[in-house]
């Protein structure tokens, strides 16, 4: 007798047969496994507090003192983390030339360390500092070296770990940090990220609709897509008349869109999927 999952995984493989060529969108649901948090829970609805805006981060010295201080203790979550199940089975899936793009709106690089190649960093990419003045670029790495030699006291703090690699410590904290400049120009450093409120870059988006175009259908997974930069290509994958399929366990701004909504866990689904596919060709080789 077939499990639910099982059930779930062979209409997920019957539709891509009818839609072989996908444009893949992954959201923060597909981190959590890695031990990452979420801002929102599987419905969508806020779990913390509002998120640090983009302009506020660009403008305020505080700001960025507030935000370097919570990466320096939140970022080894980000940097030791590792590919789960989601991660890997995507990886499969563009090896058998299922998923020949993936737009993901995590910023913590799992996809690539998972060996997926075909991958466009949406809101950025969370191993890059960039200098706001002369856009030369360092490793995130780099970055945590000089924090603690500017701000030996931040080595011995710990708190809870929030999304994106922040944590959450005290205010008090904030006003003694010091914070290393560009070592090209002396201007201000910034994880080579858009925050929320920031605009993706144009040519960003050019690709990731390009991409969309030439495929057969739009694969959500992990995503409740309240945030529009995502949102925006299933309202274009609906006018192109591309079938849209949501792998999440809970809600989405798009199900009212979608030709298919899988309620599971996606990391369980896609194993399984990936597993139709490794059966297909097994019985191919036989004959």
């Amino acid at each position: 007798m077939q499990t639910n999952l099982h059930i779930q995984a062979d209409t997920l493989y019957r539709f891509i047969q009818l839609h072989p060529r996908l444009l893949a969108l992954t959201g923060a649901g597909v981190s959590l496994a890695s031990g990452i948090p979420t801002y929102r829970d599987e419905n969508g609805v806020w779990q913390r507090g509002a998120p640090l805006q983009h302009y506020d981060f660009i403008q305020k010295e505080a700001i960025r003192k507030r935000y370097w201080a919570r990466s320096f203790v939140g970022w080894p979550t980000i940097s030791q983390a590792q590919p789960n199940a989601a991660h890997q089975a995507l990886a499969k899936l563009e090896q058998f030339g299922v998923v020949e793009q993936l737009v993901t709106q995590n910023v913590d690089n799992l996809h690539q360390v998972a060996g997926h190649q075909q991958v466009v960093d949406l809101h950025g990419n969370l191993q890059r500092v960039v200098c706001l003045q002369c856009a030369n670029k360092t490793t995130r790495a780099e970055q945590q070296e000089r924090l603690v030699e500017f701000n030996p006291q931040l080595a011995s703090l710990q708190a809870e770990i929030r999304p994106d690699g922040d944590a959450a410590l005290a205010d008090d904290y904030f006003e003694q940090v010091n914070l290393p400049s560009c070592l090209v120009c002396g201007g201000v450093l910034m994880p080579d990220v858009v925050f929320f409120g920031g605009t993706i870059p144009v040519p960003r988006v050019e690709q990731c609709l390009t991409a969309l175009e030439q495929a057969d259908a739009l694969l959500v997974v992990g995503s409740s897509l309240q945030v529009y930069s995502g949102y925006r290509f299933c309202v274009r994958a609906k006018e192109w008349g591309k079938p849209i399929i949501l792998l999440n366990p809970g809600n989405t701004r798009a199900d009212d869109l979608a030709q298919l909504h899988i309620r599971a866990n996606c990391g369980e689904v896609l194993t399984e999927l990936v597993e139709c596919f490794f059966s297909q060709l097994h019985c191919n080789c036989e004959d």
